[in-house]
């Protein structure tokens, strides 16, 4: 124990600060922009479409093109302000 108090003399303590959460701007943005605009309208859509597929045991079709039809809208809207909330 006395060495230790010997050796801090020497070599001061720092103990860290609690930090804050770190809250990922794109995603709070993201679940802003799914409310507005057509997004809703594009959300509805792909889930129609996943329910349809999902209830066929046999089918060609994906909904690839209305996932990326939504994401497509999301991007957009997010990217208006994105940068300017990035330190």
């Amino acid at each position: 124990m006395a060495a230790s108090k010997w050796f801090s003399s020497f070599f001061p303590t720092v103990k860290a600060q609690e930090e804050e959460d770190i809250v990922d701007p794109q995603t709070v943005l993201r679940e802003k922009c799914s409310q507005h605009g057509h997004a809703p309208q594009l959300w509805e859509k792909y889930q129609a479409c996943n329910e349809r597929v999902g209830s066929r045991s046999q089918t060609a079709e994906t909904c690839v093109e209305e996932l990326f039809d939504y994401l497509h809208e999301l991007d957009h809207c997010v990217t208006k302000t994105l940068f300017s909330k990035l330190k």
